[in-house]
């Protein structure tokens, strides 16, 4: 059995990815795993230089065209036998979704993934992610997006008092960076998910393009009654934005668009219609 199957989609981001995969070899060391690159039609050179830089990569999956991000994990996650009802003995332990532009300290796959087996009840687990600057990357520890939170943080409440167990709850800005914690969701930049709670799930929702996948994932698995929880001890690097700064107009639109499907999926029903009009 596979203890680890990484899955990263690309989409014009050939040097990041390069980094991200020299990390990868450097930190799998005992764990047997295997790598899968889904590229979204690239026009940057991408799939060669995985094919001439990194050729232990197991799989290298060429979408003709770029059907977003959760269609293209899917594809990466039906390649290693996720989504077809198979025994779980016969699936990896644990998928990593991973992006690009991602650089993993040599520990944090193995420390990440002997978390998980220490703590059973866990479906989903995120590191403390930071960028360039070494500032922490807020939407590594979340709350669930409902119209009261995301009113919050829309109004500008969160950012007046960013230390309030209410007003901040977006994006837990009241918690220590540094302590782990139970969330509600993290960011699809670094999710390790443990099989059974993934295949209870199910896999992403593609009505989302980019963003939101990550959220309702959690929400789903959540629902199945596994913890998510934020996991300070591994710190990863997140340049952050590398392919949506290549389309930036459409990452935009691809943010508001997740937002709205993520209320009408999970909370349009429960909400007043007058809410639901303003929203």
């Amino acid at each position: 059995m596979l203890d680890l199957a990484i899955i990263i989609v690309n989409y014009n981001t050939a040097e990041d990815l390069c980094r991200c995969l020299d990390s990868l070899r450097d930190g799998m060391g005992a764990l047997a795993c295997e790598v899968v690159v889904v590229d979204n039609a690239s026009s940057d050179g991408s799939v060669d230089m995985v094919r001439e830089a990194h050729p232990w990569v197991q799989q290298v999956i060429t979408n003709p065209v770029n059907g977003g991000y959760a269609y293209a994990n899917n594809i990466g996650l039906r390649a290693v036998g996720y989504g077809h009802g198979q025994p779980l003995e016969t699936l990896p332990r644990c998928a990593l979704l991973l992006n690009p532009d991602t650089v993993l300290p040599p520990d944090a796959l193995t420390k990440v993934v002997a978390f998980m087996d220490a703590t059973p009840d866990v479906g989903v687990v995120g590191p403390r992610l930071v960028r360039p600057d070494g500032s922490l990357d807020k939407a590594c520890r979340r709350c669930f997006p409902t119209p009261e939170v995301s009113f919050y943080r829309l109004s500008g409440l969160a950012r007046l008092f960013p230390n309030s167990p209410r007003f901040a709850r977006y994006n837990m800005t009241f918690l220590d960076e540094h302590s782990q914690a139970d969330v509600d969701a993290v960011v699809g930049a670094f999710m390790l998910l443990r099989t059974p709670a993934l295949e209870q799930a199910g896999l992403l929702d593609e009505a989302f393009f980019m963003y939101g996948e990550d959220l309702d994932l959690c929400y789903r698995i959540k629902q199945q009654g596994w913890r998510t929880v934020y996991y300070p001890a591994v710190t990863v690097l997140h340049v952050k934005g590398a392919a949506s700064r290549r389309a930036s107009r459409r990452a935009i639109t691809a943010f508001y668009d997740a937002m709205r499907i993520f209320h009408d999926k999970h909370y349009r029903q429960q909400t007043p219609l007058v809410l639901n009009i303003a929203i």
